[in-house]
């Protein structure tokens, strides 16, 4: 038996990397089953997700590299996307593989369902390899279990049809932390500024957190002159890094300068960052107070040079205009701190990071007289970060999860031992315990058993109602419609241009602002405002999906306005009812043009 186990802990230490990549397999085999129904209709439940496949398709039919515009949203115009062709690469080489064994269609949708894995999969590798420097050889397992099993937020991030970028920038910041415990110096400051650089030129999203990675190391280095090889590899790779993504994959538009996404502002602050890193390295002054000294100077530096050459980003990145913030980015729901989100919602996404920041804490003392302790203090300062982000916007949770498993994992290492030496029961119950404990699992288990804070059945049916909208089977109905530029509901319009071959006017993206507004003002304003704006933007036909959440907005917010008349049974002559299968959630009317004579009607 000893001998037995022996040799399970030499197979788990010497093959854990073929080992992890065989759970990977399972865990997207499982998932892809799992989730065959949206796969089958595609069934891209974002609107980013929709967005990213036409951004695919409309690159596989030929457009430019360079050229991000989607032409489908706003024709013949079209409007920019802010992002980059580094994850369309690997979409569409799977729809290029896929299309070897079966039709196109088909092709498509295995892609989408299987892209997302990509990431899960480097993702895996990163933790494993973090857990087996930090906890121990033997710990890897521990680290896979805490992410699959309740990392509940992360990996929604890498569920089959999650295609936008943010799966790919999760799998870069677990490399940036396997980078940051790496005891080999060059490797590690290689991953971290490949892995940050890699992040940013796909999106911004990461930018605090590739900030305080920069600022570890620094910080590694202020301690320990002897880091400084780290240091300088970092500051290389991270410039270099950087400006090789932004010449690959910056887009014609990209190349303005613009506070939301790798342009030249945020290209000069990654250059010139690594460029006095590598000086800081190059020169590591003996005295630990001149390093601390040099390294302030330095950012001080940064942040007063960039405060200069572009005040214009000192605001919020997207630049968008008062109104657009008021009526539109303020409200949404993930840009809120997560303590003003529902606790149904708040406590369980915050059960896991504030776990997984005790369990680093608790690490760090055990290591303090060991040479894992700066690894450890470096991901305890991560999570710290992680879990403070929180209290910005709710939108860190899949990151602060993430960041949290190093430290669950070493309290599940801590535990577990004890527990195996004591008897059956105890050591049986104490194992269930002590995982739903560590990982976090019992807050959404307490949600769950003990109603508390429940949706009101209002928000349950404005839900399903918007599901409804959204759902492949119904938009697919609307294709028996000729061709059309619909004037729509913003949220709506990136899934209609997916679905359908018909044309829309906005989706939810910042630099599409003019036509966001455009659109609540047609919804808001009189029926004549709504006919000149619909005339302005071409549209031939207006397509509305009642009780959809964003109908409800114009409704409570402008009642009298021109959709809350249309939602109570108004009819105007300009507007000529288009018939529609029974069952259908929508309403489809077909729009006269501009210089026909629209007198207005009230219903009977």
């Amino acid at each position: 038996m000893t001998t037995s186990l022996d040799d399970l802990r030499r197979d788990l230490d010497r093959r854990w990397l073929l080992l992890v990549l065989v759970a990977w397999v399972a865990v997207a085999g499982w998932y892809v089953f799992d989730r065959w129904t949206m796969i089958r209709w595609l069934s891209l439940g974002d609107t980013d997700d929709n967005m990213r496949l036409m951004q695919v398709r409309a690159w596989m039919a030929g457009q430019g590299w360079y050229d991000l515009r989607q032409y489908r949203m706003d024709p013949p115009a079209g409007f920019d996307i802010h992002w980059s062709r580094i994850v369309d690469l690997p979409i569409a080489g799977l729809i290029l593989f896929f299309r070897l064994f079966t039709s196109p269609s088909w092709a498509e949708r295995l892609a989408v369902g299987v892209a997302p894995l990509l990431p899960l999969g480097v993702t895996m590798v990163a933790l494993a390899a973090t857990a087996r420097r930090l906890v121990g050889p033997l710990a890897w397992p521990f680290a896979l279990v805490v992410l699959v099993t309740s990392a509940s937020t992360t990996m929604l991030m890498f569920m089959p049809e999650r295609i936008d970028h943010h799966n790919w920038q999760l799998a870069a910041l677990a490399v940036t932390v396997a980078g940051l415990c790496d005891p080999r110096m060059a490797r590690g400051g290689a991953l971290v500024g490949l892995a940050t650089a890699f992040s940013l030129s796909i999106g911004l999203e990461m930018l605090p957190y590739a900030a305080m990675a920069g600022a570890i190391i620094t910080l590694r280095w202020v301690w320990d002159a002897g880091e400084a090889r780290r240091l300088a590899t970092y500051a290389v790779t991270l410039g270099g890094g950087g400006a090789a993504g932004f010449a690959a994959f910056a887009s014609y538009a990209n190349r303005a300068l613009r506070c939301d996404a790798l342009t030249p502002v945020w290209l000069s602050v990654v250059v010139v960052a690594g460029a006095l890193l590598l000086l800081l390295a190059l020169a590591s002054p003996r005295r630990p107070a001149a390093r601390l000294l040099i390294a302030l100077a330095a950012a001080a530096a940064i942040a007063l040079g960039f405060a200069l050459a572009f005040p214009q980003c000192l605001g919020r990145p997207e630049q968008v205009s008062p109104e657009l913030a008021r009526t539109w980015l303020d409200n949404v729901k993930e840009a809120k701190p997560l303590y003003k989100h529902p606790f149904r919602v708040a406590f369980p996404i915050a059960a896991l990071p504030v776990i997984g920041l005790i369990g680093a804490a608790v690490a760090t003392w055990r290591a303090r007289r060991t040479s894992s302790v700066v690894g450890w203090a470096a991901v305890a300062l991560f999570t710290a970060f992680a879990v403070a982000m929180l209290g910005w916007q709710a939108r860190a949770a899949s990151a602060a999860q993430l960041l949290a498993i190093p430290g669950a994992a070493a309290l599940a290492a801590l535990l577990l031992p004890w527990l195996l030496r004591r008897s059956l029961p105890v050591m049986i119950g104490g194992i269930a315990i002590g995982f739903v404990l560590v990982t976090g699992m019992f807050a959404g288990l307490l949600i769950k058993w003990f109603p508390i804070d429940p949706p009101s059945a209002y928000t349950r049916r404005i839900n399903g109602a918007t599901g409804e909208c959204m759902r492949t089977s119904r938009l697919l109905a609307l294709n028996r419609i000729p061709k059309a530029t619909m004037f729509t509901f913003v949220d709506l319009g990136p899934r209609l241009i997916t679905v359908t071959h018909h044309d829309a006017i906005a989706g939810p993206y910042h630099r599409n602002g003019t036509a966001i507004l455009d659109v609540q003002h047609a919804f808001s304003r009189s029926p004549a405002q709504a006919r000149a704006i619909m005339a302005r933007h071409g549209a031939t036909m207006l397509l509305v999906c009642p009780d959809m959440a964003e109908s409800t907005i114009y409704r409570a917010r402008n009642p009298g306005g021109f959709y809350d008349q249309l939602a109570h049974g108004r009819r105007f002559a300009w507007l000529q009812p288009v018939p529609l299968r029974r069952g259908l959630p929508y309403r489809l009317y077909r729009i006269a043009p501009p210089n026909a004579a629209f007198p207005i009607t009230r219903a009977p």
